[in-house]
């Protein structure tokens, strides 16, 4: 038994031709462009952010390193002082250059062009 919904039909609309739809296409302009504004939108926040975030960390890093400049410059001026106080100075000359303050006999006094 065949009836009309097992039999294959042949295609009568086989030859049209589908005409373009001009507003279709411009609504799928005009989203395509919308989507790419916005898409290009996030990627140039997400730059931006990112610069940002770099900018961040270096500044970081440049504090670290001022911090540990400025501590080094402390303790060098520190020891700057201890190697030139006076009392230090005195006994590193007598202990290990063997010299000694001067007798009486050695000193040579100048005199002044006021004095004459």
């Amino acid at each position: 038994m065949r009836t009309p919904y097992v039999t294959a039909r042949p295609v009568r609309n086989r030859y049209l031709v589908r005409e373009r739809d001009r507003r279709r296409l411009r609504e799928m302009g005009r989203v395509t462009f919308a989507v790419l504004l916005v898409g290009v939108a996030l990627l140039a926040y997400t730059w931006l952010h990112l610069r940002l975030l770099g900018s961040g960390y270096r500044v970081e890093a440049l504090q670290r390193e001022l911090h540990e400049l400025e501590r080094l410059e402390r303790h060098m001026s520190l020891e700057a002082a201890y190697l030139s106080s006076p009392s230090r100075v005195e006994s590193h000359a007598a202990e290990r250059l063997g010299m000694a303050p001067p007798r009486v006999d050695q000193l040579i006094f100048a005199a002044s062009e006021a004095t004459r």
